[in-house]
């Protein structure tokens, strides 16, 4: 299993420092949820997925990236590294991804539960990207529907502190927490 922390911030960013055959991800961010969130990935369930992500870091896609959608009792939304980032027209934060194809849906028995990371996709099961959310709660209804890439294994009170969202889609309004820096380790 591969290792994904993300630390939350609002301000501030830092270059990536990737290396080549990453066994993890480190993610810092500053903001409501200052700290840092532990995340196993599962790359023995959603290997594609997981590869994507991995990839994206290395490169320092996800830095800077906001938070823009956060359902409170749901999840937290993030890594829409084409129009998420800070500094950015922040009006189609979501809606974006990354210049990497997109990924045939890994499907698998993995239940949503609080703290499981999920990929985010469109309407067509096979559109997953660059944008993953991560559960406040469980959330059967996902079963089946969306791929499971990991698992919080520390830090859920951060999670727990991310910027809500308003209105019935969640749209971070004023200054959203932010990914600053994210970083893949052996």
């Amino acid at each position: 299993m591969r290792k994904l922390t993300i630390a939350l911030a609002t301000a501030g960013f830092a270059a990536l420092a990737g290396q080549a055959g990453a066994t993890g991800l480190d993610i810092q961010v500053e903001g409501a949820a200052n700290g840092t969130v532990h995340v196993e990935l599962f790359d023995d369930v959603a290997p594609k997925h997981v590869a994507q992500i991995t990839a994206l870091a290395e490169k320092g896609a996800y830095d800077g990236v906001v938070f823009h959608r956060v359902i409170d009792g749901f999840m937290a939304q993030t890594g829409d590294v084409q129009y998420g980032k800070v500094g950015g027209d922040m009006s189609m934060a979501g809606r974006g991804g990354s210049d990497l194809p997109d990924i045939k849906a890994e499907f698998s028995d993995k239940p949503f539960k609080r703290g499981t990371v999920g990929m985010a996709r469109s309407q067509s099961p096979d559109s997953a990207n660059s944008q993953f959310f991560i559960m406040f709660a469980p959330g059967d209804f996902l079963n089946g529907q969306y791929t499971v890439v990991g698992e919080v294994t520390d830090g859920m009170d951060v999670v727990d502190r991310i910027k809500r969202g308003e209105g019935q889609n969640g749209a971070v309004v004023g200054a959203p927490d932010v990914m600053s820096k994210v970083t893949v380790t052996e």
